[in-house]
């Protein structure tokens, strides 16, 4: 089976997270009427895929056949029809607009080819489903369950034979449905992260999208706000919301005198809404500079005077300090110690830190929220949480107590009247205050739920139920935590066990290839990359700082009961601070459950 990597050993630029603005007031500058915007130009094709002429090789035609839907749709089916011989191009079933859709695959085998006694080949392809690759960017879920496709090649007909054709290979008896392999995923789009509100316009949440590299930059800007009219992915609309209805995008976006003008038709004319568009345009368009202006078509203006600036200023998730590194060690949180790192106290009094068999600590403002997973006796476990200043004077154990409780996380909303978290309990899941209080929470997929992991924008849950992995959405209104219908996504790692958001768009993800690993899939589970190929045993907890931006990654994990630091250091226990040497002839534990606190 092919593993296909990131770029690099791990492609540490999926890790990072990049600026914008979503400040609680800002420079935007609300304007009188303005100028409509005029039609944009567009010129010169790019990154377009090789014709059906670029290769007489049979192993180089079959990938260039996998690629040749690539790039913009409107002239997938013409591409694509240009490798399917004369007699066959019809089985092809052509769709326009909004319709056309591309079934991306992942090759689990190299495809083999065979000749045929008739001078044919056939070309037998094994895949992976990964999703449907949709005209607005949207790489959606799978809906075809197929595992391999066939088809034949057959060499063009001789020169003077009744219709003749152009030398080289042609498809015969091709699938029906337009195919994308993975690295032409890659090798001919651009990975683009555009931004909508949550629900109460406090957090912008990202949404990723996938821009040919076909089409000229200067389009770039038009492309994201027809990105942006058309909604959020379907996965995601629970925990987000739209523009207006009938908003529409007035000709194509403009340069003049470094000043972007974006024209639109905006139902209601809510400068408010306009100032708001502006934010996420200004998060949704990371390389664009210069000044950002919006006019409605009833000439109301915004005005972002600096994008730049804005950005700079402004940062996505605005986390305050660094990462400290913490582990439970004989039943209580300790500090960990590693050169060139700061390291912190334990934010809980002496007489609450006992008992411990997981932790989740996050900065809240000024302010600390802690979950404990502590046990209880007859063997159970039971969460306890509080919210406060260092250290929480105040913890408060659950009213449940359960079998088995996974590592609790908190949802990192900016509003804190909603310290709520999410954990797992005997195979469900729950959301939790900080108070202890637990509710079940509706889960769309079939299974128990063993793992969850909350994004930095508090609105992206990652959920491993019945071994495999899914996203959802959550929405906070009214004191609730609901969560909308799950995503399935793909990757070749079976049997899940541990899972946590390595990056604005990729997770950490620990699973068995034959060996027990841990892989970081892309959120659409196009890209995936091997991070430990061999732990040695199944990884149990997993934790990850998520927004590193050195090559330095920031993971630590547990397996058979030992804790490590990535790629594979044993945490030792002269690495825990704050810990007494055991009586004489007592063997020491081992440090387990690391986390961060950030």
């Amino acid at each position: 089976m092919r593993r296909r990597g990131l770029a690099g050993p791990l492609c540490v630029a999926l890790l990072v997270l990049g600026g914008c603005g979503i400040p609680a007031q800002t420079e935007v500058q609300v304007d009188g009427s303005g100028p409509a915007a005029g039609a944009g130009a567009s010129s010169s094709r790019r990154g377009e895929p090789p014709t059906r002429t670029a290769s007489d090789d049979r192993e180089a035609f079959v990938s260039n056949f996998l690629s040749a839907a690539a790039g913009e749709p409107e002239r997938a089916y013409t591409r694509v029809k240009g490798f399917i011989a004369r007699e066959d191009k019809s089985r092809l079933q052509e769709k326009q607009g909004s319709e056309i859709a591309v079934n991306v695959v992942r090759l689990t085998e190299k495809p083999v080819i065979t000749e045929n006694a008739n001078g044919l080949f056939t070309v037998r392809v094994p895949v992976q489903q990964i999703g449907v690759l949709r005209a607005n960017g949207v790489l959606a879920p799978p809906v075809a369950t197929e595992t391999e496709y066939q088809f034949s090649l057959r060499n063009a007909r001789q020169p003077g034979q009744e219709g003749a054709e152009e030398g080289g290979l042609y498809v015969t008896d091709p699938p029906t449905v337009l195919l994308l392999e993975d690295e032409a995923l890659r090798r001919y789009y651009q990975p683009h992260t555009v931004y909508f509100w949550n629900s109460d316009g406090t957090r912008l949440v990202a949404d990723q999208r996938y821009q040919p590299l076909a089409v000229p930059r200067e389009r770039l800007v038009s492309e994201v706000v027809k990105w942006l009219v058309a909604g959020p992915s379907d996965w995601l609309r629970q925990g987000v919301i739209g523009l207006p209805d009938r908003t529409a995008l007035i000709n194509n976006a403009i340069k003049t005198d470094g000043r972007w003008e974006v024209n639109l038709d905006l139902p209601g004319d809510d400068r408010r809404k306009l100032e708001k568009l502006g934010i996420q345009l200004a998060c949704s368009l990371p390389d664009l500079d210069g000044q950002l202006q919006l006019t409605t078509r009833n000439q109301s203006q915004v005005t972002i005077p600096d994008l730049e600036k804005h950005r700079l200023a402004h940062p996505v998730y605005p986390l305050t300090g660094g990462p400290q590194r913490f582990t439970v060690y004989e039943g209580a949180i300790h500090p960990l110690s590693f050169p060139a790192e700061a390291s912190g106290t334990v934010p809980l009094r002496a007489e609450d830190n006992h008992n411990v068999v997981s932790a989740s600590v996050r900065r809240a403002g000024d302010k600390v929220l802690a979950a404990m997973v502590t046990t209880v006796p007859g063997g159970r476990q039971r969460l306890v949480a509080g919210l406060g200043a260092d250290p929480v004077q105040v913890m408060t154990p659950g009213p449940q107590a359960f079998g088995a409780i996974g590592r609790p996380v908190w949802l990192r909303s900016l509003d804190p009247a909603q310290p709520y978290g999410l954990v797992v309990a005997d195979g469900r899941l729950y959301r939790f205050d900080d108070r202890a209080r637990m509710l079940q929470v509706p889960v769309s997929a079939s299974g128990r739920v063993t793992a969850v992991a909350a994004s930095l924008d508090g609105h992206r849950i990652a959920l491993i139920v019945g071994g495999r992995l899914y996203l959802s959405s959550a929405n906070l209104d009214g004191g609730m935590v609901s969560l909308g219908p799950v995503r399935p996504v793909a990757t070749t790692l079976t049997d899940l066990s541990a899972v946590d958001w390595a990056g604005e768009n990729t997770l950490a993800v620990a699973g068995s290839t034959n060996r027990s690993a841990v892989y970081v899939v892309g959120v659409d589970g196009a890209q995936e990359a091997a991070l430990v190929k061999d732990v040695g045993a199944r990884v149990t907890h997993l934790a990850v700082y998520p927004t590193n931006p050195t090559s330095a990654v920031l993971i630590m994990y547990e397996a058979n009961g030992v804790a490590y630091r990535y790629p594979a250091d044993t945490i030792r226990r002269d690495q825990v601070l704050e810990t007494t040497p055991p009586p004489s002839g007592v063997r020491p534990g081992s440090p387990t459950a690391p986390f961060f606190l950030f």
